[in-house]
């Protein structure tokens, strides 16, 4: 086996600034500027400072790193449960979108547990106290959120998935437009031939459930169709999904928008438990593009959120907050798009059963 050229730190000690330096021919400073400030080095001078620090498998030490820049490179982001897993799926691919952008701008996520229930301070209190972060990601955001205002009075960047939803807006936040993912799909289902078009919704009051119920209403104002005993609530779980729509489907609804594919999933019991189809019997479209929308059957029509590029506009507006605190809020509000599959069909159609 040829013998490695390198000379690592005896008896795999860490390699430390000096010895890359000594390696090098230089002096620690050197090495310092190499990592932090290389425009201040004559390109000859970084080249072999370079080498020397992928010879020796050097990783400059975060906690010093923190101490001289005053920035951890670490943002921090509170996990809450979902009750029911409702929203699992979707935060799943939201967090891995935004551990992915994080990691191209330079930046790890650093996770922390919230407790159950509402939006509160807790683990984001602990957090602070004990860990450099240089700024937070929220999710989850509600009606009486405390987080915003809390951190905004300390200084503290951030940004949030979600807008407030009530009283006066704090900080930066990207959203998705729920109201125009449903329109989308009220106005595919009356393209179709739909006119008794029915909303499966979370009880009010959640901002997000709200958001996408005023989307379903303000279309089907737009056309003229009724609403009055056309929308049910239900908790964000198969079994309650299935109880709630049943009065929708007693009264004669031929197609249902349903708030999420949780709901859309109890839908699909509610027919089948009548002997009806999906699609062939009543029309169905959900709202998350979840991975089990595609598998379904037959294939839900469902309505998918950008996560890809609310993961990057996260991390763009607060890099930028960091890089300027007193510039003015940044709020992107995205588009969702309607994914048709075999759940949407004219009324009476032949659709594909399951």
């Amino acid at each position: 086996m040829p013998r490695s050229t390198s000379s690592p730190s005896p008896k795999g000690s860490p390699v430390t600034l000096a010895m890359v330096a000594r390696r090098a021919g230089v002096s620690p400073q050197t090495v310092s500027n190499a990592i932090n400030s290389p425009d201040l080095l004559r390109p000859e001078t970084l080249e072999r400072v370079r080498a020397a620090i992928d010879e020796m498998g050097y990783r400059p030490s975060r906690a010093a790193q923190t101490l001289r820049t005053r920035c951890s490179k670490l943002i921090g982001y509170g996990i809450q449960p979902v009750p029911g897993g409702d929203t699992a799926p979707v935060m799943d691919r939201f967090l891995h979108a935004l551990s992915q952008a994080a990691d191209e701008a330079g930046y790890r996520m650093l996770l922390f547990a919230c407790p159950p229930g509402g939006p509160s301070l807790e683990g984001y209190e602990e957090l602070l106290g004990q860990h450099d972060v240089d700024g937070f990601v929220l999710s989850n955001t509600a009606r009486q959120d405390p987080r915003q205002a809390w951190l905004a009075k300390r200084g503290v960047p951030f940004v949030g998935f979600g807008r407030m939803w009530s009283g006066r807006q704090i900080g930066d936040w990207v959203d998705v437009d729920g109201a125009s993912g449903t329109d989308a799909a009220v106005e595919h289902l009356v393209a179709l031939g739909h006119r008794r078009i029915a909303f499966l919704g979370w009880p009010r009051g959640s901002g997000v459930g709200d958001d996408r119920a005023e989307g379903w209403q303000r279309a089907m104002r737009r056309h003229g169709l009724p609403t009055r005993g056309r929308r049910a609530e239900s908790a964000g779980d198969v079994e309650a999904a299935r109880s709630a729509v049943k009065p929708l489907l007693d009264a004669g609804a031929t197609a249902v928008v349903a708030v999420s594919d949780t709901l859309a999933l109890g839908c699909y019991h509610a027919l089948r438990e009548r002997d009806a189809a999906p699609g062939r019997d009543v029309a169905v479209v959900g709202f998350d593009d979840s991975p089990t929308a595609g598998i379904l059957s037959p294939s839900l029509s469902t309505v998918a959120q950008p996560l890809e590029a609310v993961g990057r506009e996260c991390v763009r507006l607060l890099l930028a907050r960091m890089a300027d605190p007193a510039a003015s809020p940044g709020r992107v509000l995205l588009e969702p798009s309607l994914v048709v599959r075999d759940s949407t069909a004219a009324p009476g159609s032949d659709a594909p059963a399951p």
